[in-house]
């Protein structure tokens, strides 16, 4: 087991907290707090190298080392996630068609997503492209947010 390591950025939307150890990120807090710090580790720093990119309008994709998920199930339903383009938004229910699932389980993989922006949930919306909820920072203005910066930087 390796030892947690984390980096603080300061962004538009508030200051973001990646945590991760030698191996992946494990988990994004929006919100957070203390004082800025770069991590440690590679693939915290490359986390946070990124998302500062991504504010940045600069990169549009991340490719960052993620927690092995236990069912295939799961890495099927998070790699479809991934594969949702920038400034690109889909439905719960469009989603649940294309993975053949059901809208629950997408709701449900959003609801737990512990890498919010490195996992796109919030291009994700309810049906007829209304916003719908977001689990992150202050969920539906945050989600807004980042729909809106990736439309500037499309």
């Amino acid at each position: 087991m390796y030892a947690r390591d984390h980096a603080l950025i300061a962004t538009p939307i508030g200051p973001i907290r990646v945590e991760g150890d030698e191996m992946a990120v494990l988990r994004v807090t929006l919100g957070a707090d203390g004082p800025i710090a770069p991590g440690t580790t590679a693939a915290v720093r490359a986390a946070a190298e990124q998302l500062i990119a991504y504010f940045a309008g600069t990169l549009k994709a991340f490719d960052l080392p993620l927690p092995t998920l236990a069912s295939a199930r799961g890495r099927a339903l998070r790699d479809g996630l991934v594969a949702l383009g920038y400034g690109e938004t889909a439905s719960y229910g469009e989603l649940a068609r294309r993975f053949q699932s059901g809208p629950r389980a997408i709701g449900q993989l959003c609801a737990r997503n512990p890498l919010p922006v490195i996992i796109p949930c919030h291009r994700v919306t309810a049906a007829g492209g209304a916003l719908g909820s977001y689990s992150a920072g202050d969920g539906p203005a945050t989600k807004q947010w980042l729909l809106d910066h990736e439309q500037r930087h499309r």
